[in-house]
């Protein structure tokens, strides 16, 4: 989806790999599953917004079937910047990565 979008994207399969991930290159963005094994993405989220200086800090984007308003307020909350339900809806993810702030020139 993201590729359709114009977008490159790197897979990882857990919030482990994904702070591994974000020591060896930046990302302006991560789509952060908020279930996953080994470390989940709130604990990604926290990790990455702990260990990783300003300027490196990635625009997150929570993603999860927990759709509630509590859950969205937690997973902000949490160090996660925007939020998209699951199913992913193609305008929904793109509505997110519009929001995403322009870095200053």
């Amino acid at each position: 989806m993201l590729g359709r979008l114009g977008y490159r994207a790197d897979l990882v399969s857990d919030g482990l790999q994904a702070v591994e991930a974000l020591q060896r290159q930046m990302y302006d963005v991560i789509m952060m599953d908020v279930q996953m094994p080994e470390m989940d993405g709130v604990e990604a989220t926290h990790a990455i917004r702990h260990e990783l200086s300003l300027a490196r800090q990635p625009y997150i984007i929570a993603m999860t079937a927990n759709a509630f308003a509590d859950q969205r307020r937690t997973y902000l909350e949490s160090g996660m910047d925007d939020y998209v339900s699951k199913p992913v809806q193609p305008q929904m993810l793109l509505a997110a990565l519009k929001r995403i702030p322009l870095p200053a020139v």
